[in-house]
């Protein structure tokens, strides 16, 4: 559970710091960044944890999500972690560094890999679902009963399906242009086939609505869609989660809106609100 500061800087009434600690789940060193509102002592706050999208570390909505001044007025507590395992060294040499944006480092994914030689550090499943939150309990003053996950792309894909899989540990789930169904995208079947292998009912798991499909539930759930978005219709699929919570009844609010981008201009746009509607659903 030792983790050493990096960085720490006052903002908003609060502390912004980043940290690292080395990963018994990923057998590498890992970094995440949380911003801790200021509060009264022995006060614990809920959590809001961010997954990032393909290419990002904990830096980029961190530096750019615009997220501190409606975390300190929610009261909310704010973690991002990277997106995945990093190192030159990485199994030997094996794991390429660079090769691909959309695979390997940077790119996630959020799951556990099965297959040669993603398997020995790609376990970011683990790293989100159970060790991280450990060592953030540890280290902050979070109430663990208050949280809610959010995140933007490949992040809002993990947000879903780590939402979906835990329902009881998340009060709250939102994303930002999620990629809605892995199963049914390039992204999907180069990350999922490379991470897990051929075996297409393996990757359930993975994806949102063949969560929904086969059963899971949210308890709240707001996606925010940029209608200009390049990567919405190869890639990310709105039509398809909302399709899959109409089928099952499962109550959603997915928003289209005009003219925005996959940026981090849209992210930070519509942040705020995401920020409070957490905080309202975390209230004690």
């Amino acid at each position: 559970m030792t983790i050493e500061i990096v960085s720490a800087h006052r903002s908003f009434g609060g502390t912004q710091g980043v940290y690292s600690h080395a990963s018994a789940a990923t057998g590498t060193a890992m970094t995440f960044s949380v911003f801790v509102p200021d509060h009264a002592p022995g006060v614990r706050l809920p959590v809001l944890w961010y997954l990032s999208g393909l290419t990002c570390t904990h830096a980029n909505v961190t530096d750019k999500g615009e997220f501190r001044r409606a975390c300190a007025e929610a009261g909310v507590i704010f973690v991002a972690p990277d997106t995945s395992p990093r190192g030159p060294d990485l199994n030997g040499g094996e794991v390429p560094n660079d090769d691909a944006y959309d695979f390997g480092q940077g790119a996630g994914f959020y799951v556990n890999a099965t297959q040669a030689p993603w398997a020995t550090h790609f376990h970011m499943r683990d790293y989100i679902e159970q060790e991280l939150p450990a060592i953030v309990a540890a280290n902050f003053p979070v109430d663990m009963a208050r949280q809610g996950i959010t995140g933007h792309s490949m992040g809002g894909h993990g947000a879903l399906t780590i939402g979906l899989r835990n329902p009881a540990r998340f009060r709250s789930v939102s994303a930002f242009a999620p990629i809605a169904s892995p199963l049914a995208c390039p992204w999907g079947d180069k990350a999922l086939g490379g991470y897990l292998g051929p075996d297409r009912a393996a990757w359930r798991n993975y994806d949102a609505c063949a969560l929904i499909e086969d059963g899971a539930r949210l308890p709240a759930l707001l996606v925010d869609q940029g209608a200009a978005d390049g990567f919405l219709a190869e890639q990310l699929k709105t039509e398809l989660l909302v399709a899959a919570c109409d089928r099952a009844g499962m109550a959603a609010t997915i928003r289209m809106q005009p003219g925005y981008d996959h940026s981090y201009y849209f992210i930070s746009t519509f942040m705020a609100e995401h920020v409070a509607w957490h905080g309202e659903l975390l209230k004690a």
